[in-house]
């Protein structure tokens, strides 16, 4: 019977209060927030692909002005038209092309005597697609992140507004917010456009005075839930004012929220910015924008289809970018998905 007992090993741990030591180290809310996105591939190549992005419009800044976008050789039409080329045997993207009544490919820079290559071809006036695209998604990100700004910090003080002092206080707030949200945008853009003028900062101010209502709301709704936890009534009690509970309790527990509200408004900013431009509300000509690029291309989508599929990729790509984060972002702050 011994050696039978001597056979088996004990299994587990010994030291009954090893069990009670914390073997997994503790992460912090926003390190736990990282971690639960890191998961998410699809939101993680979203977040590589648009710091890229900026960085890239940040950089072109000193390097591709507006002014050398436009410009474009008026002695000659040898530069007009011209398709994409890289330089490499890339079918597509080598220079060769079916012009207009012409039955075969040709090389249309060997044709027009061309020595400089476009790597994304020229528009119909021999400006550089490249250097217009690179321009107008300066100007569209910009038009939504400024357009963004504004959002936020009107959305939120305004729904902290409303949601902390309550009342009729918030009952008024409130029906005005549903009168802003039943005008439609495209009669506030036409009177800023008849004010102001069709440029860039009137579009700016008309995405920003009616897409705040919707983080006004989220802001209000998560202000009266938090109001009544303990910790504000603790930080009530200690005297601190509403301000300061404001600022310091309330905007940090529902930074998630705010993060991912941030993320879903610019894409559809983005997106509004290029179908003001389409209607010839938004960014006028000269002028590059994505919107602009688009309807400029539209004209030739005949013969030169790639004046108008290459700010269009350029606007899709970055537009998902922005959801696929965002959705990504709502699940890493979602609690519920906590598993830490």
């Amino acid at each position: 019977m011994e050696e039978v007992q001597n056979e088996f090993s004990l299994v587990g741990i010994e030291d009954k209060s090893a069990s009670e030591n914390i073997v997994k180290p503790a992460l912090s809310t926003w390190q736990s927030v990282w971690h639960r996105l890191r998961k998410n591939k699809l939101a993680v190549v979203s977040l590589a692909f648009l710091v890229l992005v900026m960085l890239y419009a940040l950089i072109s800044i000193p390097l591709v002005s507006q002014n050398s976008a436009n410009q474009f050789d008026t002695g000659t039409a040898k530069y007009k038209n011209l398709p994409p080329k890289s330089g490499l045997p890339i079918p597509g993207w080598n220079g060769n092309m079916t012009t207009p009544g012409a039955a075969e490919s040709v090389d249309v820079y060997a044709k027009n005597d061309v020595d400089q290559n476009f790597i994304l071809g020229t528009d119909n006036l021999g400006r550089s697609v490249a250097k217009r695209v690179t321009v107008g998604l300066r100007i569209s990100l910009f038009i939504a992140i400024v357009a963004t700004a504004i959002d936020l910090l009107i959305g939120v003080g305004y729904g902290l507004i409303s949601g902390w002092l309550g009342g009729w206080v918030d009952t008024v707030l409130q029906r005005v917010i549903e009168v802003i949200s039943a005008i439609p945008n495209l009669v506030v853009v036409t009177l800023l456009a008849m004010l102001f003028g069709s440029s860039m900062w009137s579009i700016i101010l008309a995405i920003a005075l009616t897409s705040w209502t919707g983080m006004a709301r989220q802001v209000r709704n998560l202000t009266l839930t938090y109001k009544e936890r303990d910790f504000v009534l603790a930080a009530k009690t200690l005297g601190e004012s509403g301000p300061k509970i404001a600022l310091k309790h309330l905007v940090p527990n529902m930074s998630g929220t705010i993060i991912v509200q941030i993320m879903m408004t610019i894409p559809a900013a983005i997106m509004f910015e290029a179908v003001l431009s389409a209607i010839n509300l938004g960014v006028k000509a000269p002028t590059a924008s994505l919107g602009t690029l688009i309807t400029d291309g539209q004209n030739m989508l005949q013969y030169y289809p790639y004046q108008i599929l290459i700010p269009s990729i350029v606007l899709v790509l970055v537009s998902l970018a922005f959801i696929l984060l965002g959705d990504g972002l709502r699940d890493a702050f979602d609690p519920k998905m906590a598993d830490e």
